[in-house]
């Protein structure tokens, strides 16, 4: 083994380092715990927990440097700290079985949640009595989705995702005989009327609504009481040139429309869509509040399920703690508005939940062997004294 290995196993068979990386996450969780009252759930968990790195921003410049580990970085220093502690200093017998599943508890806890943190995708389902959906929307995430409505009996979608906006990436899509390309993009701006402003720059839009409106550009906000509005201009490119720069946000709540070789389509801002491989039909909504107060006591949604290919066509109660699990996804119910008309689903799909309940249960068994092998020692060495003192008395 050469000297450099030696070094790098060495390094993470330190219990000084699982020491310091248990105070740096301490340190970590009180820093996210007392920035959750301006960031709210959501912007703590990406900024410290989801990240390598916290970053600070420099005064009078647009730069930021790193100021401390992130939760990704402490989750990759500390899982092959207790792969290489444990292989370096337990043996595989009988008597270290519930010291092995423990750390292979540990180490499934730590796995889960990196994969939950990658893959898990948090949605919602925003449904009126008697209506029936089939997608869910990102709370987060948008999309820029032209629409053909030249059809009458159906619309085709393309969808472009904000990101690409962001990224200035012109998208040329094979449904579509122009071309799309990104002029500018804001991840938050407010839109008020030009009539309104008292000398609002020039607008970078030159067809649709834009022309009427300006666009104030606005930190973004991680408040769970606040929204962002994503907004950007875009400009549509036909054979014969430009068809004009078209302003689109999420605060545009109606569609604005583009004819263009004897076909019409629909321009809007949107949340991200996750089209489902079934319908939901919201058939009932109730509401139970306590006796003299307005505290919910209860709120549950009655829901016909129908899958596509016809095998399932059931009705479940969606209610607090009891969630719907289908497809890859549990719906819960997270609330209400309309006057008790609109149901509320928080969907989340994450493969790897199934993860955290394993390790969990593989702790909980390692700590329970390990007692019972101890508690097992310590009735033999108190019946062999026991003997011992009964055969000197004798």
């Amino acid at each position: 083994m050469t000297s450099t290995w030696k070094a790098l196993i060495g390094f993470f068979n330190s219990l000084r380092l699982t020491a310091a990386l248990l105070v740096l996450a301490i340190l970590l969780i009180f820093a996210a715990t007392l920035d959750q009252v301006h960031l709210g759930v959501w912007g703590v968990q990406e900024k410290y927990f989801r990240s390598f790195f916290i970053y600070a921003a420099i005064r009078g410049t647009a730069f930021s440097v790193p100021i401390f580990p992130g939760g990704y970085l402490l989750g990759a220093l500390l899982l092959p700290n207790l792969l290489v502690a444990h292989f370096c200093r337990f043996r595989l017998s009988w008597k270290k079985s519930g010291i092995w599943l423990t750390h292979i508890g540990l180490i499934l806890l730590l796995v889960g949640q990196g994969l939950s943190g990658l893959l898990q995708r948090d949605n919602q389902l925003r449904i009126d009595v008697g209506q029936t959906r089939r997608y869910t929307e990102s709370f987060r995430e948008t999309e820029l989705a032209v629409i053909d409505v030249t059809n009458p009996d159906y619309d085709q979608v393309v969808a472009i995702p904000s990101a690409r906006l962001e990224r200035k990436e012109s998208v040329q899509h094979p449904l579509l005989p122009f071309l799309i390309k990104p002029v500018a993009y804001y991840p938050n701006a407010l839109l008020r009327p030009r009539s309104q402003m008292p000398s609002p720059l020039p607008s970078l839009a030159t067809a649709g609504v834009g022309p009427q409106v300006a666009v104030e550009p606005s930190p973004v906000t991680y408040k769970p009481d606040e929204t962002n509005f994503p907004t950007g201009y875009v400009e549509l490119v036909g054979q014969e040139g430009s068809l004009g720069v078209f302003l689109v946000s999420t605060m545009i709540v109606e569609r604005q429309v583009v004819t263009y070789q004897g076909r019409t389509w629909h321009l809007i801002m949107r949340p991200e869509r996750d089209y489902l491989p079934f319908t939901l039909t919201l058939l009932k909504f109730t509401h139970d509040i306590y006796p003299g107060t307005d505290i919910p006591k209860d709120f549950a949604s009655t829901i016909r399920l129908k899958s596509d290919d016809l095998r399932d066509d059931r009705e479940i109660r969606i209610f607090m703690n009891n969630p719907l699990r289908y497809g890859g996804r549990a719906f819960y119910q997270a609330g209400y508005s309309n006057n008790d008309r609109t149901s509320v689903l928080q969907v989340v799909t994450n493969p790897s939940w199934q993860v955290p309940y394993l390790s969990c249960a593989l702790i909980a068994l390692g700590l329970a062997i390990e007692f019972g092998i101890h508690l097992f020692a310590f009735f033999r060495r108190r019946s062999a004294t026991d003997a011992a003192s009964q055969k000197s008395a004798v």
